[in-house]
């Protein structure tokens, strides 16, 4: 049997946060209302591109009207929200974020040394041996 979770587009997102056409961002308030909803990591990723490249809102600001969204349908994706909060807080992109986010419980694989190093915890210095 389906879940029947409403998931939403990028589009109908961007309505929301940017109430630009203000009959669209009604149709999707009471579409959250309305409905039991979640947010694929996929889609939030071309809204954070959205709004950071072509309206060019900061990151936290972003963060804050993707979170306010989230927190609108109640979607608790905890791996979503750090990613949103490591993009907001770091200069890797967003979907480098998806995968920090992702690497408590999954090894990463990557050429890219910065967010390799980033997802590595901190060691402890090694005692020296001498022979």
């Amino acid at each position: 049997m389906l879940d029947n979770k409403l998931i939403f587009d990028a589009n109908a997102i961007l309505r929301y946060i940017l109430d630009d056409i203000p009959e669209h961002a009604d149709v999707v308030e009471k579409a959250i209302n309305e409905r039991e909803s979640l947010a694929l990591p996929e889609v939030i990723a071309e809204v954070v591109y959205i709004l950071t490249k072509h309206y060019n809102i900061e990151r936290k600001e972003t963060v804050e009207n993707i979170v306010n969204f989230l927190n609108e349908t109640n979607d608790k994706n905890e791996i979503l929200r750090l990613a949103l909060k490591t993009f907001s807080e770091t200069n890797f992109d967003f979907v480098d974020c998806i995968l920090y986010a992702n690497s408590n419980q999954y090894d990463i694989f990557t050429f890219d040394r910065k967010l390799s190093k980033f997802m590595q915890p901190p060691t402890k210095p090694r005692k020296s041996t001498t022979a």
